[in-house]
Protein backbone atom coordinates (compact mmCIF):
# COMPACT_ATOMS: atom_id res chain seq x y z
CA UNK A 1 0.00 0.00 0.00
CA UNK A 2 2.92 2.53 0.67
CA UNK A 3 4.95 1.44 -2.17
CA UNK A 4 1.32 2.37 -4.62
CA UNK A 5 1.38 5.94 -2.82
CA UNK A 6 4.88 6.45 -3.57
CA UNK A 7 4.25 5.16 -6.81
CA UNK A 8 1.26 7.97 -6.97
CA UNK A 9 3.02 10.71 -5.84
CA UNK A 10 5.99 9.76 -8.50
CA UNK A 11 3.75 10.44 -11.61
CA UNK A 12 2.13 13.03 -9.69
CA UNK A 13 5.16 14.95 -9.18
CA UNK A 14 6.62 13.85 -12.81
CA UNK A 15 3.28 15.65 -13.90
CA UNK A 16 3.61 18.65 -12.16
CA UNK A 17 7.28 19.14 -13.30
CA UNK A 18 6.77 18.05 -17.36
CA UNK A 19 3.75 21.01 -17.60
CA UNK A 20 5.96 23.83 -15.49
CA UNK A 21 8.56 22.79 -18.12
CA UNK A 22 6.47 23.80 -21.04
CA UNK A 23 5.13 26.49 -19.65
CA UNK A 24 8.78 27.95 -18.67
CA UNK A 25 9.37 27.62 -22.81
CA UNK A 26 6.00 28.56 -23.77
CA UNK A 27 6.70 32.30 -21.67
CA UNK A 28 10.42 31.92 -22.59
CA UNK A 29 9.04 32.35 -26.10
CA UNK A 30 6.66 34.87 -25.95
CA UNK A 31 9.50 37.10 -24.28
CA UNK A 32 11.53 36.39 -27.12
CA UNK A 33 9.04 37.70 -29.42
CA UNK A 34 8.54 41.07 -27.88
CA UNK A 35 10.32 43.68 -29.79
CA UNK A 36 11.51 47.46 -28.15
CA UNK A 37 11.66 50.19 -30.57
CA UNK A 38 12.41 53.90 -30.06
CA UNK A 39 11.54 57.09 -31.79
CA UNK A 40 12.65 60.47 -31.02
CA UNK A 41 9.81 63.02 -32.25
CA UNK A 42 8.63 66.59 -31.87
CA UNK A 43 5.84 67.20 -29.11
CA UNK A 44 4.24 68.62 -32.10
CA UNK A 45 3.97 65.17 -34.18
CA UNK A 46 3.67 62.98 -30.54
CA UNK A 47 -0.07 62.45 -31.64
CA UNK A 48 0.24 61.92 -34.89
CA UNK A 49 3.08 59.04 -34.24
CA UNK A 50 1.20 57.63 -31.25
CA UNK A 51 -1.59 57.60 -33.80
CA UNK A 52 0.48 55.23 -36.42
CA UNK A 53 1.59 53.02 -34.22
CA UNK A 54 -1.16 52.01 -32.85
CA UNK A 55 -2.79 51.48 -36.27
CA UNK A 56 -0.04 48.99 -36.89
CA UNK A 57 -1.73 46.37 -34.11
CA UNK A 58 0.96 44.70 -33.25
CA UNK A 59 1.96 47.11 -30.53
CA UNK A 60 1.24 46.12 -26.70
CA UNK A 61 2.83 49.46 -24.92
CA UNK A 62 4.02 52.54 -25.57
CA UNK A 63 6.37 54.63 -23.17
CA UNK A 64 6.60 58.74 -23.56
CA UNK A 65 9.67 59.30 -22.19
CA UNK A 66 11.30 63.65 -22.38
CA UNK A 67 13.84 64.65 -23.45
CA UNK A 68 15.96 63.66 -20.46
CA UNK A 69 15.25 60.41 -20.32
CA UNK A 70 12.25 60.84 -17.55
CA UNK A 71 9.08 58.52 -18.04
CA UNK A 72 6.31 60.83 -18.89
CA UNK A 73 3.68 58.18 -19.30
CA UNK A 74 3.29 54.23 -20.00
CA UNK A 75 -0.02 52.87 -21.42
CA UNK A 76 -0.63 48.82 -22.01
CA UNK A 77 -2.22 48.59 -25.31
CA UNK A 78 -4.64 45.07 -26.03
CA UNK A 79 -5.65 43.63 -29.23
CA UNK A 80 -8.73 45.33 -30.37
CA UNK A 81 -8.84 48.47 -28.24
CA UNK A 82 -11.66 50.28 -29.77
CA UNK A 83 -11.39 54.20 -30.54
CA UNK A 84 -13.50 55.05 -27.69
CA UNK A 85 -11.33 53.34 -24.69
CA UNK A 86 -7.93 55.28 -26.60
CA UNK A 87 -10.12 58.57 -26.18
CA UNK A 88 -8.28 59.53 -22.83
CA UNK A 89 -5.11 57.98 -23.48
CA UNK A 90 -5.04 60.22 -26.68
CA UNK A 91 -5.79 63.16 -24.83
CA UNK A 92 -3.15 62.38 -22.31
CA UNK A 93 -0.29 62.05 -24.81
CA UNK A 94 -1.94 65.51 -26.46
CA UNK A 95 -1.53 67.42 -22.71
CA UNK A 96 2.04 65.86 -23.32
CA UNK A 97 2.78 67.09 -26.68
CA UNK A 98 1.58 70.93 -25.28
CA UNK A 99 4.45 70.64 -22.29
CA UNK A 100 7.12 69.05 -24.28
CA UNK A 101 9.41 69.93 -27.29
CA UNK A 102 10.85 66.84 -27.59
CA UNK A 103 10.21 63.05 -26.57
CA UNK A 104 10.87 59.69 -27.30
CA UNK A 105 8.48 57.24 -27.91
CA UNK A 106 9.21 53.65 -27.06
CA UNK A 107 7.08 50.91 -27.66
CA UNK A 108 7.14 47.05 -27.25
CA UNK A 109 5.73 45.15 -30.56
CA UNK A 110 5.10 41.42 -30.86
CA UNK A 111 7.72 39.97 -32.60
Amino acid sequence: MVNAKKEEIKKTVKKAVKKAKVETKKAAEEVKKTVRETFEVSGENLIKKVKELIKEGNVRKVIIKGKDGKELVQFPLTLGVAGIVLAPVLAAVGAIAALVKECSITVEKEG
